[in-house]
């Protein structure tokens, strides 16, 4: 019976390109080392307090550096990618969105994540907005009614709280922030690496 191998935690917000990017890997990378992954959004307002840090694309000199990069990023990797008009985005909505129904339907969740990057960074649309965000989720088979009182629930709200707060205890402090193994891996250009990682190179 061969071992069971653990899973790559895949810490992301809705509103990071480089996340955006990881997402559109990383699931085909673990599998093809036999690993599945664990997505974990979270909000990096919060990380961001933690660590005094702020959204790329308002630093002085690295903000129009980060434009230029996001979209040479998707290019090289050959991922769809439009800058879109709004950004960045509060993404609190979609996360709780996401853990709802991942309790109820992992694979239905992760094709909520999957549109909800896409929405925002192919199609222009705006995932901080509750219909949006609820038009993305009734698209991949979820029930509109029950989503729309889960994600304003207390209950909820605090399983999200939680999700962050244990992932900043963990030294996340960005996104994509990846672990594999114990070991963390932050930006989508850490892919190859990771790689290396998972077929067994020691560097």
């Amino acid at each position: 019976m061969s071992e069971t191998k653990a899973p790559l935690e895949f810490y992301f917000d809705f509103s990071s390109p480089y996340g955006y990017l990881a997402s559109e890997r990383i699931d085909e990378l673990a599998a093809k080392y036999g690993r599945k992954v664990k997505w974990r959004p979270v909000l990096l307002g919060a990380v961001f307090k933690a660590t005094g840090a702020a959204p790329l694309t308002t630093v002085p000199l690295k903000g129009e550096y980060s434009k230029l990069d996001f979209a040479r990023s998707a290019r090289f990797m050959g991922i769809p990618y439009q800058p879109p008009s709004r950004f960045p985005l509060p993404t609190q909505v979609a996360a709780r969105a996401y853990y709802w129904l991942h309790d109820r339907d992992c694979a239905m969740a992760r094709a909520f994540a999957h549109a909800v990057y896409r929405a925002l960074f192919v199609d222009d649309r705006d995932i901080s907005d509750l219909d949006v965000v609820l038009d993305l989720a009734v698209d991949v088979g979820a029930d509109r009614a029950a989503l729309a009182e889960a994600v304003e629930s207390p209950e909820i709200k605090e399983r999200l709280k939680a999700e962050v707060a244990a992932a900043i205890d963990r030294g996340v402090f960005g996104s994509p922030y990846i672990v594999c193994d114990g070991e963390p891996f932050m930006g989508a250009d850490r892919l190859p690496q990771l790689e290396a990682r998972l077929a067994g190179q020691e560097f």
